[in-house]
């Protein structure tokens, strides 16, 4: 399969695509560095991206951003950092996405442990998470050609647990290679509308 990975130079995108080339074509595609260019927060950006890399088999995006900050600290604006980058952009590569996508191939979006269990400074990221998981479950059910949609949440990974660990206070860190192969399993199985919870 060619595959097109967003985000695939980032920590969960790094052990998605080294899984991935295994077996496939992987296209990386990065805000500054990769194969292609692209910001997931301009969907201008995201229909040129696609206009270079023509049809792909299947798209993972391991990309968006969220504002991590106490709530009471949080202004309208920062509310928006999470949903124009990880929410609106994830959808968007769905919508200008599914032109280029073959007969039957597949999206896989990237949401997080936050969605069920939200840690402290975390409302934006679990709000977008949450909504990620209401569009999957919904558009499954309405896209064309066979295409099919999963999203794969995983838990505090490995590779961010020296920065991130305190924020997880009790938290396991989740194998890089557990954390990759439920991307393998959005992709190469059969499934849609599903939630992969790496926990």
């Amino acid at each position: 399969m060619k595959i097109l990975i967003a985000g695939g130079n980032g920590t969960i995108g790094k052990a998605v695509s080294n899984r991935l080339k295994q077996k496939h074509e992987v296209i990386i595609a990065g805000r500054t560095s990769g194969d292609v260019t692209v910001d997931i927060t301009d969907i201008e950006s995201i229909k040129s991206m696609f206009e270079k890399t023509g049809k792909v088999d299947a798209v993972v995006s391991c990309a968006g951003a969220a504002k991590w900050a106490a709530f009471g600290e949080m202004t309208e604006e920062d509310f928006y950092v999470g949903i124009k980058s990880k929410l609106m952009g994830q959808v968007n590569l769905v919508r200008v996405g599914k032109d280029y996508v073959t007969e039957k191939g597949s999206f896989t979006l990237t949401t997080g442990i936050l969605a069920d269990d939200p840690v402290y400074m975390t409302s934006n990221a679990a709000m977008v998470n949450g909504a990620i998981h209401g569009f999957v479950l919904a558009v499954s059910q309405e896209l064309m050609n066979g295409h099919r949609i999963n999203a794969v949440a995983p838990g505090l990974v490995e590779d961010s647990a020296d920065k991130f660990g305190d924020f997880f206070p009790g938290h396991t860190p989740v194998a890089m290679d557990k954390v990759a192969n439920g991307y393998v399993r959005s992709v190469e199985g059969k499934r849609t509308g599903e939630i992969i919870r790496i926990y």
